[in-house]
């Protein structure tokens, strides 16, 4: 049936109903029958209700509304419509009719028109919810956190957009709200109790909806459900909604990131504040994971100008278009360029003489900079080279390296070319204005070529997921949190540090597959199969974010510390250059026995290979 055809039937319908309120009105006022005068009279007012209440049935846009979500709103819409159209046609009996229309028939004909019109609309969603639920199989579903947050979620999932949903409850550590009943549900217990609940109560779907509490709390929540088989939900931290905005349209699957149990960095906002708002930045790789994050970041500070630099104009097409469309009145400078062309980058300098810069733009997967080591020179270490000079020469103020805890006792080509960088930068400071620094973090959760999604494609493919090693270990952060750190630490900047976060416990990489293979509703060797390729050229199985000689020092910021490695001199690490550069077409053997001499690499344990 086309809609054309519902909305047609639904007004014959409702013009019947008017005329068997007019008709039976009239019947309840003359029980012996109606007397002929008063016949005619009812033909007449029943034309003029037909008229004046199915004008404003379709006034008050009753025929334009989808009745299987009708709520509160339509019934409103159905009295106002009603009652107006009755007062019209009651008007109008008054003016042209030689007597007048009982006023009793006149209340009789708006209640049943009310009650009818309105009875025939519920009952088709009542209906329709019914239909719904024969369809689809019902998901039992608990809610974690019978606070405020968890009612309103509750209280929209009741709704026919929910039809296939059973709330078999709520669950909540707090004894007092125990055995009580919040929108008609019982709150069955606390979180420990999950995993007998969901057994017992047949729970398909958690639903986490305590944005307030800590993300320690939250990762112990996660740990206990994720042991269920339920699938997960969570509403975000209350930070990142918008008051009165939580909604089951802000409810998203729980990802590893949850899991981690750390708390998000707090921004010292004034500090960062003093030196990017009304300066410009520059921000290179900036289509990048870390260095879009950036820009994001960055903007809400109202810079004077954003210079967005990139290589690849897909990218930086893409995060334009997402910075112009959230901040309408930022001035953003698109530039594509890449920094291992000096004179380009000279140009851009010369025309915007930056105040702060940011400099992400790196090539950082390992294994393939272990089989190109000349373009991991070229970009990594020559390319830093050309834009802190850049920096140097033209006054900028700040000047934060992005850098890695690869460049730790680097066992790679990758690591090597992040250390000489840092190395590089270090050396400039000591002669130079600008305030030189470093941000030395580990792997990033979701960024391009990281290992999340890697490993989701293949959970997608129905496996097996590949980890390396099942002893594998690194520090993970979120990409927002690496970007907070490299913000504030460029306020912190005195020339010449290295920063490091404080990232929490490291990971073992196999419990993150496992983990994300639970959160997408499979079962880790059973549903998807995990295999071991070995460890791959270059990689550690430890990572750490100190050399030997660095001594740690701390800052304004708790989680956020200074190492101060040894500092070689620019004119030695000039030699040094000179010499990469003579290698540059050699072979990957050559290259790397130069490497070896600026920043020794460690070899990789055998016994961790086996």
């Amino acid at each position: 049936m086309t809609a054309k055809t519902r909305v047609l039937m639904l007004f014959m319908i409702d013009i019947a109903i008017i005329w068997f309120s007019v008709v039976t009105s009239y019947m309840f006022r003359f029980f012996d029958g109606i007397p002929h005068e008063y016949v005619v009279q009812m033909l007449q007012f029943g034309s003029i209700s037909t008229v004046a209440i199915g004008g404003t049935l379709i006034y008050f846009g009753l025929y334009r509304r989808m009745w299987q979500y009708a709520s509160i709103g339509e019934i409103v819409s159905i009295l106002k419509a009603i009652v107006f159209g009755a007062i019209i046609a009651y008007g109008i009996s008054l003016i042209i009719l030689p007597a007048r229309v009982p006023f009793g028939v006149e209340v009789r004909v708006m209640e049943t028109t009310l009650v009818l019109v309105g009875g025939i609309r519920f009952l088709w969603r009542f209906l329709r919810k019914e239909r719904m639920n024969d369809k689809h199989t019902e998901t039992h579903a608990v809610i974690v956190g019978a606070g405020d947050c968890g009612m309103l979620i509750a209280k929209e999932m009741m709704g026919p957009s929910f039809a296939h949903t059973k709330l078999v409850g709520f669950i909540d550590d707090s004894p007092n709200k125990h055995h009580m009943s919040i929108l008609g549900l019982p709150v069955l217990g606390n979180r420990y109790d999950l995993p007998r609940l969901v057994k017992e109560k047949d729970i398909h779907e958690i639903i986490i909806a305590m944005p307030s509490v800590s993300r320690t709390e939250i990762s112990e929540i996660i740990n206990l459900a994720k042991t269920t088989g339920a699938k997960l939900k969570i509403i975000p931290a209350l930070n990142d909604l918008i008051a009165g905005k939580i909604s089951v349209k802000k409810l998203r699957d729980v990802s590893v990131e949850d899991l981690l149990g750390r708390e998000p960095i707090v921004a010292d906002m004034n500090s960062i504040l003093g030196y990017v708002h009304n300066k410009t930045v520059l921000v290179t790789g900036a289509g990048g994971s870390i260095g879009s994050e950036l820009c994001r970041q960055i903007s809400p500070f109202a810079p004077d100008k954003l210079l967005i630099l990139g290589h690849g104009e897909n990218s930086i097409y893409t995060i334009e278009m997402e910075l112009r469309k959230n901040f309408p009145y930022l001035n953003i400078v698109t530039i594509i360029a890449d920094v291992q062309d000096r004179i380009r980058l000279m140009d851009v300098f010369q025309s915007y003489k930056p105040h702060v810069v940011f400099h992400a733009a790196a090539h950082k997967h390992v294994p393939l900079m272990e089989r190109n080591p000349s373009e991991a020179i070229k970009n990594n270490v020559f390319g830093t080279r050309n834009v802190a000079d850049c920096a140097d020469k033209y006054g900028t103020e700040r000047f934060v390296m992005i850098s890695s805890d690869k460049a730790v006792n680097p066992t790679s080509v990758m690591g090597a070319t992040k250390r000489i960088a840092e190395m590089y930068v270090q050396s400039l400071n000591a002669s130079s204005h600008t305030k030189f620094s470093a941000v030395r973090f580990g792997n990033v959760l979701g960024s391009r070529g990281s290992v999340i999604p890697a490993f989701k494609k293949q959970i997608a493919a129905g496996g097996p997921v590949t980890v390396t090693h099942p002893e594998m270990v690194r520090y993970f952060m979120t990409i927002p949190e690496a970007v907070q750190l490299v913000i504030q630490s460029g306020s912190f900047a005195k020339g010449g540090e290295v920063f490091v976060l404080d990232m929490g416990e490291p990971v073992k990489i196999l419990n993150l597959a496992e983990d994300l293979i639970t959160l997408s509703g499979y079962e880790p060797y059973t549903d998807i199969d995990i295999t071991f390729s070995g460890i791959r050229e270059g990689e550690k199985l430890y990572e750490e974010l100190l050399t030997d000689e660095e001594n740690l020092g701390s800052t304004q910021h708790d989680r956020i510390f200074i190492g101060r490695p040894n500092v070689i001199s620019q004119n030695q690490l000039e030699l040094e250059f000179k010499r990469l550069e003579r290698v540059l077409t050699e072979e990957p053997s050559a290259i790397r026995e130069v490497i070896n001499q600026i920043v020794p690499m460690q070899p990789v344990a055998q016994a961790a290979i086996s």
